[in-house]
């Protein structure tokens, strides 16, 4: 009887005359389980009735498996018989031939159905979508910040800080709103730098006073970042992990892969950030050099096996996109600092340039070296960040090469170089006291020779060009052409990346509205399709997946302006005051009445500041004195008591006159003081 019952549920098993290959073929694993099990049963007559119930569940969901498997050959014909008829309508799927000769969908039982549903809603489950939120670094140059989302996770990627320009006096620095992220710091899981300049980690300080969060980043790049949280005495309390090019950090729903680039610092880094939407190549700032003064070249070949896994969306850096051709190597500038010394053997040398571009200062000290020169180091940020490289081994000085600035007077000045801070114009880098006279330790001589190896940041033109007038005028050589290479990549070498990483959308980052249109039109003309490319807006959050990308909100960002320790508290309207006081300066009216009856018990009096020079001006402010008093006699008058209203006159009254006379406006305060008599 068990002989009869399993040649059955073979046959049930078959469904009909299969091709001969396939019926010489022997059952599956999951057939061979189907005969263990109903093997042990059918020893059991006494439960028999359970046995065929349990028989037909399996025997239902095996006919189902091969059923759908048997759907992708030739329909086979079916023989069945008398006995397995119910059985086989039971437990097997019923295909139908359509009209056109295809097969029609399968019916199936509805535990089958719920099942194969499932199995279907697994399939083809939409992926979870990526969001970046620019909350800065864009249409301006610096303050670079991006955030990234995925479900409930995000990671920022870079807190930089942006320079003040001339209409923000007094200004120390400009760091991103974080408003969003305090509001979000639950869900943030990490801070990823990509390399070392202040425009990519100067507001760190301020946003880990807020919040806790990790740092991961590369060895320079984390000795500099720790430099600065020592000042901030934030050092002890945070967490820092140091990332080797080709590895990955995990931080929630995303891995992040540091890739090796070339930029204008060591260590620089892109980032490979892959979530379940997708990956997304982030370049930072960097530039093709195939003979980097240390370390290795850009890691091409990885950027190209990214691209062949496929890559959803590629930011890469904007700053030098307007440019045709490729960015020069770092070693060219050490070919002309060569010559530079070579031709000016009998003069002193003042090298500025970014304190920290160390593999700029690694060649000067090797041409001072060459030509048996002394070499000092001045400014505090040059002399950290030199401090930290030496110290990580990015930085190789020979012995007895590096003095103390103390000890130049033991050398002639020809056999002196010195590298100093101030290549961009700043009024309190150590280029610029010397230009002004003002540095305690260092006079221009009309011998001395001046090289700024560096270009001028977009903005800063006018503050460089002011200190170079200001040093040739002392009777210096100053050369400031040919002495300098971009760290950022131009057209041939974006479109190399593009070429590799094969993005299907295209954003591009990091540089003003002109360098980010350029970048796009870069990527459209290797074929990326317009609407593919996106130029945001700092503040818009842009979602990706693999059916769409698009601008989905907008969320609050801005500048915070950092004004000595304070952080904030400097507004538009400070702002506004004092370019006012800068531009047309100030004029204060002083008098003071009796408290009870308003009497004019003395002045007015005029005060003024950096309006005109007042002893060469007597006149202007005598006339001035008059038509404030006689306004002022007019409203007491009246019998007016609210001392708003009557400052509201004075400042009417000598705004007025002042414009009359002037066509200035300068800032009118008036002072009121009451006395008891």
């Amino acid at each position: 009887m068990a002989e009869k019952r399993i040649r059955k549920m073979t046959k049930l098993t078959s469904l009909g005359d299969a091709p001969a290959k396939q019926q010489d073929q022997p059952l599956s694993g999951a057939g061979e389980s189907f005969i263990g099990k109903i093997s042990g049963p059918i020893e059991k007559p006494v439960r028999r009735q359970k046995t065929r119930r349990t028989e037909n569940a399996q025997v239902k969901e095996e006919a189902a498996q091969q059923t759908v498997s048997e759907t992708k050959e030739t329909k086979p014909k079916r023989a069945r018989t008398a006995q397995n008829t119910d059985a086989h309508k039971k437990t097997t799927k019923t295909v139908k031939s359509a009209p056109n000769g295809e097969k029609a969908p399968a019916k199936t039982t509805k535990s089958t159905q719920t099942k194969n549903n499932k199995g279907r809603g697994r399939r083809t489950k939409q992926k979870p979508s990526v969001r970046a939120y620019f909350l800065g670094g864009l249409n301006e140059i610096g303050k670079n910040f991006t955030l990234f989302e995925c479900e409930n996770d995000m990671v920022i990627v870079d807190c930089g800080l942006a320079f003040p320009d001339e209409e923000m006096p007094g200004i120390d620095a400009v760091i991103p709103d974080f408003t969003f992220v305090e509001k979000n710091k639950d869900r943030i899981r990490g801070i990823v730098i990509t390399h070392g300049h202040e425009d990519h980690i100067g507001a760190l300080p301020y946003v880990l006073k807020e919040i806790n969060i990790p740092i991961y980043t590369t060895k320079l790049t984390m000795g500099i970042i720790e430099n600065k949280l020592k000042e901030h005495n934030l050092l002890r309390g945070t967490k820092r992990k140091v990332v080797r090019h080709g590895q990955s950090i995990n931080l929630g729903k995303f891995r992040i892969e540091f890739i090796k680039t070339n930029h204008s610092i060591q260590d620089a880094s892109a980032l490979a950030i892959y979530s379940p939407a997708g990956t997304v190549v982030h370049t930072g700032d960097f530039k093709v050099d195939y003979t980097p003064v240390f370390g290795d070249a850009i890691d091409l070949q990885r950027f190209a096996e990214i691209g062949k896994k496929g890559v959803l969306a590629l930011m890469s850096d904007s700053t030098n996109a307007e440019r045709k051709g490729f960015t020069q190597s770092e070693r060219t500038v050490g070919i002309t600092f060569d010559h530079i010394f070579a031709e000016h053997q009998n003069t002193r040398l003042i090298i500025a340039t970014f304190a920290s571009n160390v593999d700029r200062v690694q060649q000067i000290i090797n041409s001072a070296y060459k030509y048996g020169r002394k070499v000092v180091v001045e400014g505090r940020s040059m002399v950290n960040i030199i401090s930290t490289a030496s110290e990580l081994g990015y930085l190789n000085v020979p012995d007895n090469t590096l003095i103390e600035i103390d000890q130049m007077k033991n050398y002639p000045p020809e056999k002196m170089v010195l590298i100093t801070t101030g290549s961009q114009g700043e009024s309190m880098a150590a280029l610029s006291r010397m230009a002004a006279d003002v540095h305690r330790k260092v006079t221009i001589q009309p011998n001395d020779t001046i090289i700024f190896s560096s270009n001028p940041i977009p903005g800063n033109e006018k503050s460089v060009s002011r200190v170079i007038n200001e040093l040739s005028a002392k009777g210096a050589e100053v050369i400031f052409q040919d002495a300098h290479v971009s760290g950022h990549a131009c057209q041939e070498e974006l479109k190399l990346i593009y070429s590799l990483v094969k993005p299907k959308y295209a954003i591009p980052v990091h540089g003003e509205y002109r360098h980010l249109k350029a970048n796009a039109g870069v990527a459209k003309s290797l074929g990326i399709p317009k609407e593919n490319v996106f130029i945001m807006q700092s503040g818009e959050v842009l979602e990706l997946c693999d059916d769409y990308a698009k601008v989905v909100d907008k969320v609050h960002t801005g500048a915070i302006l950092v004004d000595g320790l304070g952080v904030g508290d400097v507004g538009n309207i400070v702002l506004r005051d004092r370019q006012h006081l800068a531009e047309d300066g100030i004029i204060i009216v002083v008098l003071t009445l009796e408290r009870r009856t308003n009497r004019l018990l003395a002045g007015p009096d005029i005060v003024s500041r950096g309006f005109v020079y007042v002893r060469e001006s007597e006149e202007l402010m005598d006339d001035a004195r008059k038509a404030v008093s006689e306004a002022l006699e007019k409203c007491l008058k009246g019998r007016h008591t609210d001392w708003n209203k009557i400052k509201l006159v004075i400042r009417d009254a000598m705004n007025d006159y002042i414009w009359k006379k002037t066509k200035r406006r300068p800032m009118v305060i008036p002072i009121i003081m009451d006395v008891d008599v």
